[in-house]
């Protein structure tokens, strides 16, 4: 079964993960739902990520779930910007993209069976 996650960027510039080359690159509420939805729907995040581990075959291979039917909108908020994202990863699938993307700066509202 699907699942609803709002989310909330407070500082849109902040969003940004600890390792350059896996973080978001947008600017704008579009481009991060779209940065987002690649990450969910694709395992080239993870698989970038794994290959900077220290023992790459050791990653937990959970972490690389995908779904490819995954949605991702955004819609910007005053300074803020807010994501919805409809998926049927694993919650810890889910928040481990988003701490590649944007380390600790989202803010997980709400969560609703899709």
């Amino acid at each position: 079964m699907a699942t609803r996650y709002h989310l909330r960027l407070p500082d849109p510039a902040l969003a940004r993960g600890p390792i350059a080359s896996l973080s978001f690159h947008s600017v704008g509420a579009e481009g991060f739902a779209e940065e987002l939805q690649a990450a969910l729907r694709s395992p080239a995040l993870f698989e970038r990520w794994r290959d900077l581990q220290e023992d790459p075959d050791g990653v937990e291979p959970t972490l690389g779930a995908v779904d490819p039917a995954a949605v991702v909108t955004g819609e910007q908020a005053d300074l803020s910007v807010r994501l919805q994202a409809t998926t049927v990863l694993p919650g810890a699938v889910f928040k481990h993209r988003l701490r590649l993307l944007a380390g600790s700066h989202w803010e997980l509202r709400d969560v609703t069976s899709a």
